[in-house]
């Protein structure tokens, strides 16, 4: 169980610094190709990056270092409710394509959430 938990909290660590990065660094024109930018501004993106790459590092950084584990489950959960959020928003635009993948990952957290308490 231990080693499925790290491949899951592996996996989406890497999703979400990859998409922190390009959420929190590049410009709001280079991000065109993601639909749900157009509806919010520039600065929301960054702070949803941000926080994205935070939530990355929380899933991670815990478990390394032994320092407070519990913030793994913390991590975990608020990455659900990133994703909750963003599935609400995907869903009121009927962008159902974006939607699997919002309950996909949000299932992913919950197992890591569920496993680390």
């Amino acid at each position: 169980m231990n080693t499925a938990l790290w491949i899951v909290q592996g996996l989406l660590s890497a999703m979400f610094v990859m998409a922190g990065l390009m959420k929190a660094t590049l410009p709001k024109e280079k991000l065109s190709k993601m639909s749900w930018t157009a509806r919010h501004s520039a600065s929301k993106i960054k702070f949803i990056g941000f926080s994205e790459l935070l939530i990355a590092l929380g899933l991670i950084l815990p478990g390394l270092t032994g320092i407070l584990p519990i913030l793994t489950t913390v991590a975990a959960l608020a990455l659900s409710l990133v994703m909750v959020l963003a599935a609400f928003d995907h869903f009121k635009n009927k962008e159902m394509k974006e939607l699997g993948v919002n309950l996909f990952v949000i299932v992913l957290a919950l197992f890591v959430s569920y496993g680390r308490f």
